[in-house]
């Protein structure tokens, strides 16, 4: 027997060791790319442990073990890196600043809970929506680090509760008559509540700011420091990032934002946030390079997986795209998008693969967004194998004219369409363009497909291959020029196609599913509207020609 026990114990490691490198090989999601990027793997850390009670950290919900983290990560990282372990328990915290070559590892039962105190979390020059300016400390931070990496099976929370405006729109009756009883104030219309006095009081400053076309000082900054909320973790700059298993949960702002990060492995991860969250965002990926997003869940309150890559003027003289992204077997519950590019993209977004995704009850499936000032060039956009079930408004969305509403506040496609009047191109025109999508099922949405340009810049060169789609309203085409769709079934109210102002769109074995008149065209410059393969010439006889466009924009092959 004492001999049999060494070989079960060493089958046992062999096997253990198996399961953990199957796990975590992600090679095969790297390959047959459309695009040429390098499999990722995850960092390599020394086999040394540094336990945070060892430290004197208190796992009671009620001591602030902010010192004890601190001391923790330090010796970790003097040490030439390795685990700080979190084990089971309610660890109260202040602001968590990494170092090089640590892996803050949470075991089953452990709880790290951010503290309510905003003393705790002091002004830095920081980013935020993609301009440099001042926010309060991230609970989460790290600057220009290397081989960094959260994992484990823990709870990681912000404490949002206190940093967050909510708008009564998002709450029941009892839900806002709650959080008027819990303090804090609200506004004159009485329809958004603030935590502070000074964090309402910000946006009167922000509008006498603008007036005077100036920004504002460190010193004014720290009068109305609550409004600056925070994102839970922010890693700027760091190279050979892991998040691994843990649940992010209820964070002031964004929840995870990596910024100008290289080699960056998120997987596994719970990402949650109350529905009603003002900025609840999952992850946003902005200027990032070479990212896979792995078998994550979200639930949140805004966009759930975002590509970015700053703002404006600003993002473009820095001139880092989001390039290098795969985002693979990823669940998304509630959310302002599912997987959204933009709309703080003026940097580029470029070379993305999405792939077998679950998008339910998701206010927009698929989320392109820009608007004019942007700039910045989205293009070389793979995304296929998406599932949606019950999405409030559109399942797949291009709008060049976001303007910061929530989808299910924003005015419809062909509103914005007839107020539209085209400007000059310059640098701050956005463009897209290059995007394929394929294998893209839907169960119920307002809109099948957006694709809504600008006058002055069509959306050009997407493909829309072997789809059904069931939505109250079919396909809207505004200002878009070579639009291809192919092999794909529309379930909708009549018409099921509209076209404004759009040429050389292609319907490819369309398959249309309606009453009365299918396809709906206006516009003068509407043109090349070409109907293929089966049901080319009844679709054509079915087509409503609007006042100004020709009878011979419509060909049949």
């Amino acid at each position: 027997m004492k001999k049999i026990f060494p070989f079960i114990l060493l089958v046992f490691i062999c096997c253990n060791n198996s399961f953990a490198q199957g796990k975590y090989d992600f090679a095969k999601y790297f390959k047959n790319l459309p695009f040429k990027m390098h499999a990722l793997s995850i960092p390599k850390f020394p086999n040394k442990v540094f336990n945070i009670k060892q430290f004197g950290a208190v796992g009671d919900g009620m001591t602030v073990n902010t010192e004890a983290f601190a001391k923790a990560i330090d010796a970790c990282s003097k040490a030439g890196g390795g685990k700080v372990i979190v084990p089971a328990g309610m660890w109260l915290t202040g602001p968590i600043h990494f170092k090089n070559n640590v892996n803050l590892h949470l075991e089953i039962g452990s709880h790290i809970q951010f503290t309510k105190n905003y003393d705790d979390y002091p002004l830095v020059q920081s980013n935020w929506e993609g301009v440099d300016q001042y926010r309060c400390t991230s609970p989460i931070s790290g600057n220009n680090l290397k081989n960094i990496a959260i994992t484990g099976d823990g709870i990681i929370d912000g404490s949002g509760e206190v940093w967050r405006m909510v708008k009564k729109n998002k709450l029941t009756s009892n839900q806002w008559k709650e959080l008027l009883a819990s303090g804090g104030v609200v506004d004159a219309k009485g329809d958004t509540w603030y935590p502070t006095k000074e964090s309402k009081e910000y946006l009167d400053f922000a509008s006498k700011l603008k007036k005077e076309g100036r920004t504002i000082t460190r010193e004014e900054a720290e009068k109305y420091k609550i409004f600056f909320r925070p994102v839970l973790l922010s890693f700027v700059e760091c190279k050979n990032v892991w998040l691994d298993g843990v649940t992010f949960q209820n964070s002031p702002a964004w929840n995870l934002h990596p910024l100008l990060c290289e080699n960056v492995l998120v997987t596994n991860l719970n990402v949650r946030n109350p529905w009603y969250s003002q900025n609840g965002d999952g992850i946003d990926v902005d200027a990032c390079k070479n990212v896979l997003i792995y078998n994550c869940k979200f639930d949140v309150g805004d966009d759930a997986i975002c590509m970015k890559s700053g703002k404006d003027e600003e993002g473009r003289k820095r001139g880092r795209a989001t390039e290098n992204v795969v985002i693979q077997d990823c669940i998304v519950y509630h959310g302002h998008g599912g997987f959204t590019i933009g709309s703080e993209m003026s940097g580029g977004v470029r070379n993305i693969k999405v792939d077998n995704c679950n998008f339910i009850g998701t206010d927009i499936g698929l989320r392109f967004k820009s608007t004019r000032g942007r700039g910045g060039i989205v293009e070389n956009i793979w995304v296929s194998n998406i599932y949606m079930k019950d999405i409030p408004t559109d399942a797949l969305s291009f709008n060049m004219y976001y303007g910061g509403f929530s989808p299910t506040d924003d005015k419809p496609a062909d509103e914005k369409s007839k107020e539209a009047k085209a400007v000059e191109v310059n640098d701050g025109t956005p463009i897209f363009r290059n995007i394929y999508m394929k294998n893209i099922y839907c169960d119920g949405a307002k809109d099948a497909i957006v694709i809504q340009g600008l006058p002055e810049m069509s959306i050009k060169a997407i493909e829309v291959e072997n789809c059904v789609m069931k939505a109250d309203r079919g396909i809207s085409i505004f200002d878009a020029d070579g639009i291809k769709i192919s092999s794909t079934k529309i379930i909708s109210q009549s018409p099921v196609v509209r076209i404004n102002q759009s040429k050389n769109v292609l319907f490819d074995n369309f398959e249309p599913v309606g009453s009365g008149s299918l396809i709906k065209l206006d516009g003068a410059k509407t043109s090349s509207i070409i109907f293929q393969g089966k049901n080319s010439s009844e679709l054509k006889t079915k087509t409503q020609f609007g006042e100004g466009v020709p009878q011979n924009a419509v060909m049949t092959k």
